[in-house]
């Protein structure tokens, strides 16, 4: 009999990979979305519209927000994974957004659970928390399961809170309820304001029409940067394990938001040379005819009230027992980024 799986947060990157992914593995799908005035479905759509899916493949309107809707949607299913992707998953929104990013990416996690519980289902559980979740530990320190937690958002402020009740559930009522601590993972289905997007967006068009400045805040942070879709073969393979358990899922380097945009130029052929410090610090093109070009200038509104600026993970245990390693080099995931959102630009262009 084939296995059934319900996805929170199904349109999004993660969603969107780790559905096509388990349809491979002769899965049958379903998903959450929320229903909205305007279309949001656009990286499921080729699955959705799949004929050879058409019976492997379901969509259901809900909101984590709304227990009436998630119950009804599990009751239904009654899948053997829940896979809880959804989420206010934008850091610096969660200061403008605090009370629903709780509400979201916290309580969203306790509803899903409380269902599993009330309707004494054998559902294995699995739950996507952050990086954030770490604060300050020291410039080339490493974080793992046992390092201390101290987050410095809302966001991540709500996501301890559904790792820990992720880890009551399983503790108290024998739920089997897996956490996955994520370190940041991109791809050309990242969403537009994150700001690994933001910048493969900028340079694509700015490679085709040579228009623009970039607007940026804290371009030192560093962060620990995977693919996405290594990262959502690791949400299943920790479902997959005898015991549930948390893992860190990461890839053992750390770059910064300056090395991103140097590493993107320089596959662009973008002479960049930069100047000035602090708000001040701007990044010229050098043209063909030898003269400065302003692009990048940095913007104090895109700063966050509290930042994190070093982020790195140790995904020993996560290599030793799911058998991780990263498929993508950094180079490679950025290289991906800019040729998808250059192709993106052509047909925006030139139709």
């Amino acid at each position: 009999m084939k296995k059934k799986a319900l996805i929170t947060g199904i349109t999004g990157q993660d969603g969107s990979y780790l559905a096509e992914f388990l349809l491979k593995k002769n899965y049958i799908v379903h998903g959450i979305k929320r229903k909205s005035s305007s279309f949001n479905t656009s990286r499921i759509d080729h699955i959705f519209e799949n004929p050879k899916y058409k019976s492997k493949f379901f969509l259901h309107y809900g909101d984590l927000t709304d227990s009436d809707s998630i119950f009804r949607i599990i009751n239904k299913v009654r899948p053997n994974e829940i896979y809880n992707l959804g989420a206010q998953s934008h850091v610096g929104v969660s200061f403008e957004t605090p009370l629903y990013t709780a509400e979201v990416s916290g309580l969203g996690s306790l509803r899903i659970l409380e269902i599993i519980r009330f309707l004494k289902l054998k559902t294995k559980f699995y739950q996507a928390t952050t990086s954030e979740l770490f604060g300050e530990k020291g410039k080339k320190s490493k974080f793992n399961e046992k390092s201390e937690f101290n987050p410095k958002s809302p966001y991540g402020v709500s996501k301890l809170f559904s790792h820990f009740i992720t880890k009551v559930y399983r503790e108290s009522y024998g739920i089997y309820a897996a956490s996955g601590i994520l370190f940041n993972h991109e791809s050309p289905r990242r969403g537009e304001t994150f700001v690994t997007r933001k910048i493969t967006m900028f340079l694509a068009k700015y490679i085709l029409t040579g228009k623009g400045i970039l607007r940026l805040g804290n371009i030192y942070a560093k962060r620990d940067w995977g693919h996405a879709k290594d990262y959502v073969e690791m949400q299943w393979r920790i479902l997959q394990q005898k015991k549930p358990d948390d893992y860190v899922v990461s890839t053992d380097n750390a770059f910064s938001v300056k090395d991103f945009i140097n590493l993107a130029c320089k596959i662009l052929n973008i002479k960049l040379v930069w100047t000035g410090k602090g708000l001040n610090e701007r990044g010229y093109q050098i043209t063909k005819n030898n003269k400065r070009k302003l692009f990048i200038k940095i913007d104090k509104k895109y700063f966050r009230p509290l930042d994190i600026n070093y982020l790195r993970g140790d995904y020993s245990k996560a290599k030793k027992i799911l058998k991780y390693k990263p498929k993508y080099k950094f180079k490679d995931l950025v290289s991906e980024m800019l040729t998808s959102d250059i192709n993106s630009q052509k047909e925006q262009i030139y139709k």
